[in-house]
This record gives structure tokens, C-alpha cells and sequence, in this order.
């Protein structure tokens, strides 16, 4: 049985500002935007290539057993690129406040690139999630 990652919610407390943010300054697709439930809203957007969306919500009751996320409390997430310059600059001209290319070094994040598998971005969404950007060295799927 395949167990496949395909929805992160993210928790934002304010969904219209999320999702301009994540569709125009990040240019994720949005592929749903829908009241699934009165006064319960999802909205689903996708970055270019992956098979992972990421889900804000509005007025959806939290999960059994769950703890509920607190706006900006979401840290960790990670996409990839195959040109960091480039989705930098990209991030840049769209408005967002992006860290410079970095790598982990034995003194710990050094400016610029690393070697393979080694350079990354970070920067955060309009309530505090943080997102970090590193570069692969072929497309998913070439791997």
C-alpha cells in the first residue's frame, strides 16, 4: 500500500490574504476555493510541479484527538528547486521577503550556495509560516 503525502493544511488567520499571498507572491496554482459546508471554507493551492498541496481553512473544526494549530506555528515546510537563483529572483520580483542563498556549513548557515543538495531560502508567509527553499539537482522526476 503507497502512502502518499498530498495535503499540509496551514494554518493562517486570515484565508484571503494566504491565499493571495501563496497564488500571487509565491505562484502556487489554486485549485479549489469552496464553501464545502455553511461557514466552513477550503481553499487548496499546489506549487508548480508538485504532487503536494497545501490547504487553508476557515471555520473547519479541528481534527479528533488533535491539537489545533495557532496561526504562524507552522515551521519545516519544504519545497524544492532545480535553480535556487532563479526561484529567488522569481521570489524577489513578486514581492517577498526572501533570505539570500545559504548553505549549512560547519559554523552553521553561511552565505551563498553550497554544493549539491546544499543550498537553500527561507522566508515566511503573512502569519508567520515558515518556508524553506532548497535546491535539488534534477526535477522529481528524474530522481
Amino acid at each position: 500500500m503507497e502512502w502518499t503525502l498530498e495535503v499540509v493544511v496551514v494554518p493562517v488567520s486570515d484565508v484571503d490574504r494566504a491565499k493571495e499571498f501563496y497564488a500571487e507572491k509565491v505562484g502556487f496554482k489554486v485549485d479549489l476555493d469552496t464553501e464545502v459546508a455553511p461557514g466552513v471554507r477550503i481553499v487548496q493551492l499546489t506549487p508548480p510541479g508538485s504532487r503536494c498541496s497545501i490547504t487553508l481553512a476557515e471555520g473547519l473544526p479541528g481534527a479528533p484527538d488533535q491539537q489545533t494549530m495557532t496561526p504562524g506555528s507552522l515551521t519545516g515546510l519544504q519545497v524544492c528547486v532545480t535553480d535556487i537563483a532563479a526561484a529567488r529572483e522569481e521570489l524577489v520580483a513578486r514581492g517577498v521577503a526572501v533570505s539570500p542563498v545559504q548553505h549549512a556549513g560547519p559554523q552553521g548557515w553561511e552565505d551563498g550556495p553550497g554544493g549539491e543538495w546544499n543550498s537553500f531560502m527561507f522566508f515566511r508567509d503573512p502569519d508567520g509560516n515558515g518556508w524553506t527553499v532548497q535546491e535539488a539537482p534534477s526535477p522529481l522526476s528524474e530522481r
